[in-house]
């Protein structure tokens, strides 16, 4: 398996710290509002890759922070006249039935700054002590020319950076590149006491602190949105380095961003649209499949027409899938019948001869269904690529289809078997197939088959008026009733 590193900017073989286990953590959201589709984006995404490094045999320590002290969870508590801690309970609430909503699955931890700021302080003054950190006022900074490849992960130096600054920098800062780690009390905002005076922790630390609280001082991999990468992540690296004297990462991974009219969505641009407002005109699950479709670096346009076409393609899967489910429960356990089997002049050595012919040809087939599952392999390990995986799942469907349409009348193991496969590479990208044939898709099943039941008396009795007429009621009730010599076989369009 390779994995694009944003640090070094080439695919690297994965080659965990310690054999069979991953160690990764992503950035969550500052929990201020709703979730939006591009902060699902990542959150998808992140959860394909986890779920694929389990199905790889790993045991994955999966830690997820929520930003739960901010300026902006500040605003909008006082424009609410609320506190900052209801406010973020309300929205990591809210974020998490999405994310279950979405099928991502439960992070191991899901850490929050204000639960961690013994952590936090703890870290900031290994910085001070070090060397690294430096107080002014109550306020402590990163000194960023303590560390000689500050900008690694951006491919930033320190000039570029001083030249690109467009704000008046602090005078309290030693260099216009220095990054806040602890701010002083303002009049109305949460505040901890900490040795350099009541304040709270700058947006880069805690992740730093958290990270070597759950995780240890060096991961396998850090991800997070691309929009991270400078600053925060790129503080990341220097603070967590300067302090725990080691590396801090194998791997970054970066998702790409979610456009609206090829601009980038976000809530400060006032261009988004919830999950939740997405999920009253399409469904969570096609929501998730439109994010795996495309491949996390990449970014992703997002309209109306896009998710139109990625439903196309669900309904695809599961209309297969459907198909599979209602054509197995109907299936007899072997494709040639009993009467085939029982013809004048048949030998029990014959009979068992044709079964064990049939059983050979369907594990072939079910042999050739597998090679879509080293297809989808395949893609999987080249960085994640999913959207090559979904087309492996496309060209596993369509063999589905052309196999079951083409025997006469398809064994229940055969069709067992494909069922399972498509099941299991969905389930890898989790997308719950499962779900599709509920209590409600029995009782059609039976009312469909006593509707053929009816059919076929009717046509024995030569009454061709009503067999006309149930062939066209199931026909408008999307029902293909197919005629074989074993019996009539029925799908759904």
């Amino acid at each position: 398996m390779k994995i694009y590193n944003t640090l070094t900017k080439i695919k690297e073989p994965l080659v965990p710290i310690s054999p069979g286990q991953i160690k990764m953590y992503t950035c969550g959201q500052t929990v201020y509002n709703d979730i939006h589709i591009g902060n699902a984006r990542f959150y998808v995404a992140f959860d394909a890759i986890r779920r694929y490094l389990e199905y790889k045999g790993y045991k994955v320590s999966f830690v997820q922070n929520f930003t739960d002290i901010d300026d902006k969870l500040i605003q909008r508590a006082s424009d609410e006249n609320t506190t900052v801690k209801v406010l973020a309970d309300k929205y990591i609430a809210r974020t998490l039935e999405d994310l279950e909503s979405l099928g991502v699955a439960p992070a191991t931890a899901y850490p929050r700054a204000m639960d961690e700021i013994n952590e936090i302080i703890a870290m900031i003054g290994q910085l001070i002590k070090t060397g690294h950190a430096y107080e002014k006022n109550g306020s402590v900074y990163f000194n960023t020319t303590s560390t000689p490849d500050y900008g690694k992960l951006s491919r930033k130096n320190i000039d570029d950076l001083i030249s690109g600054i467009r704000i008046e920098v602090s005078e309290e800062k030693q260099n216009p590149t220095d990054f806040i780690l602890w701010k002083p009390a303002k009049p109305g905002e949460p505040a901890w006491e900490s040795p350099w005076g009541s304040g709270r922790p700058g947006w880069h630390i805690e992740c730093s602190a958290m990270v070597r609280k759950y995780l240890g001082e060096e991961i396998d991999i850090h991800g997070g949105g691309s929009d991270l990468i400078f600053p925060h992540h790129e503080n990341e690296i220097a603070q967590s380095e300067a302090a725990n004297n080691c590396n801090y990462a194998r791997c970054w991974m970066h998702t790409g961003m979610i456009t609206s009219n090829h601009k980038k969505m976000s809530k400060s641009q006032d261009n988004f649209q919830t999950v939740r407002e997405l999920a009253q005109r399409f469904p969570y699950d096609l929501l998730r499949f439109y994010l795996v479709s495309g491949h996390y670096r990449m970014p992703m346009e997002f309209t109306d027409e896009v998710l139109t076409a990625a439903g196309q393609g669900l309904n695809r899967i599961k209309n297969c899938y459907r198909n599979l489910v209602h054509a197995e429960k109907t299936a007899s356990r072997y494709a040639i019948s009993e009467d085939a089997l029982d013809q004048p002049g048949h030998t029990t050595y014959e009979k068992e001869s044709k079964l064990r012919d049939e059983a050979i040809q369907d594990a072939s087939r079910l042999d050739q269904a597998s090679l879509y599952i080293k297809d989808f392999e395949s893609a999987m390990d080249d960085d994640f690529n999913t959207p090559d995986a979904v087309t492996a799942i496309y060209e596993l469907v369509t063999y589905i289809n052309t196999t079951v349409e083409t025997q006469p009348s398809p064994a229940q193991p055969l069709l067992q078997g494909l069922r399972e496969k498509l099941e299991h590479l969905c389930g890898i990208l989790g997308i719950t197939l499962a779900q599709e044939v509920t209590g409600e898709d029995l009782d059609f099943d039976k009312e469909i088959e006593a509707l053929i039941e009816a059919r076929q008396a009717a046509r024995a009795a030569r009454n061709f008026a009503e067999s006309d007429r149930i062939r066209d009621e199931l026909a408008a009730r999307g029902i293909i009733v197919e005629d074989t010599p074993q019996g009539p076989r029925w799908h759904k369009a």
